[in-house]
């Protein structure tokens, strides 16, 4: 046999040394569980609104770059339609407080004063 072997269930092939597969497939698993984590801190700095039922179905191999380490690019897109909307300016309400033009202006109202009548 060389000294890589591959097994039918796994992908890629094993190091010949039996401690570098263990560390390998450590490193895969907890990779996921930091990705999953990185996206929870993510949400919680944004404020994003996610429920925590969003994060059950979330696929963490997707959330993984290219070496295999959580993609900070990759969870900024997983999260991005739960972003809260930026604060705006308020809507400008008609008959409430000072408020100049509008739909109906200033001539075309009729005088409520009896000697303008």
């Amino acid at each position: 046999m060389s000294d890589s072997q591959t097994i039918s269930d796994s992908m890629g092939p094993i190091p010949a040394d039996p401690a570098e597969a263990i560390r390998a497939e450590v490193e895969r698993e907890y990779a996921a569980k930091l990705a999953i984590s990185e996206l929870k801190a993510q949400a919680a700095r944004d404020g994003a609104k996610v429920s925590d039922t969003f994060f059950d179905y979330v696929d963490p191999s997707k959330l993984l770059g290219d070496d295999g380490w959580p993609s900070a690019e990759v969870i900024k897109r997983a999260l991005e339609p739960y972003q809260p909307t930026p604060a705006s300016e308020f809507p400008r309400l008609m008959g409430a407080g000072y408020h100049r033009g509008g739909s109906f202006p200033a001539e075309s109202r009729v005088s409520l004063d009896v000697r303008k009548r």
